[in-house]
């Protein structure tokens, strides 16, 4: 949140707060999906970056393929231009999420109807969600947090004796991968704004104020699962 907008919140909480009101009941009957396809664009339009990597984050998390994106973004074409449309791809390509590969998205247009969704299916879509095996339980550290890779995808971890907490690894903020060299103690430094997070409940404790993406996780005959 801006300084100004923290500034009227104090000055005038009477009016700010129906503005926030307003926005609370707007778009509770789209599905989720739908509802942070329209925030990118709307950040398009108003070309915020930082609000248009937010909602891209969001809209990917649930659910969104990189066509659909494109799709949304070319479908605002009258309304966006070509220029703003332009610079949200040069973010998009910015922030390297491996769905948009230009490889992977011309390969699955370029076969049949049929063809062509089950290949942007199976590498722009999020997989099922199941539990995987990510290690032996045994080798994370009792009280520190160490970092690892499952399956492609980056995930922390923290051991509390019994008890495991597995979040991944892209901070909230710009989708930022926190690397191994983030970790001080249980504390988690995104190298990108310096974003900083509790590995032992996910939280952001300094700069931001969204939480590490937590992923359920159990033991099971000795090997720590995570589902996702």
């Amino acid at each position: 949140m801006s300084d100004a907008l923290n500034y009227l919140i104090k000055t005038r909480p009477e009016t700010v707060s129906h503005y926030f009101a307003f926005l609370k009941e707007t778009g509770k009957y789209l599905d989720p999906k739908t509802r942070n396809l329209i925030s990118v664009i709307t950040k398009v339009h108003s070309q915020t970056d930082r609000g248009f990597r937010q909602y891209l984050g969001r809209a990917l998390r649930e659910g969104c393929s990189p066509m659909e994106v494109l799709d949304a973004l070319l479908m605002a074409f009258p309304a966006l231009g070509l220029a703003k449309i332009i610079w949200a791809v040069d973010i998009i390509l910015d922030m390297n999420i491996p769905g948009f590969a230009p490889e992977a998205l011309t390969q699955a247009a370029g076969a049949d109807t049929a063809k062509s969704v089950a290949a942007v299916a199976a590498v722009a879509a999020p997989a099922p969600a199941e539990w995987r095996d990510v290690m032996a339980a045994k080798e994370v550290p009792d009280g520190e947090v160490m970092r690892t890779e499952c399956q492609g995808r980056g995930i922390f971890i923290y051991r509390d004796k019994k008890t495991y907490q597995v979040y991944d690894s892209h901070c909230p903020h710009q989708s930022t991968d926190i690397p191994e060299l983030a970790i001080k103690g249980t504390t988690l430094t995104c190298p990108k704004h310096q974003w900083q997070f509790d590995a032992k409940s996910g939280d952001c404790i300094k700069k931001g104020n969204s939480p590490l993406m937590h992923l359920e996780a159990k033991v099971a005959k000795g090997r720590l699962l995570a589902f996702w």
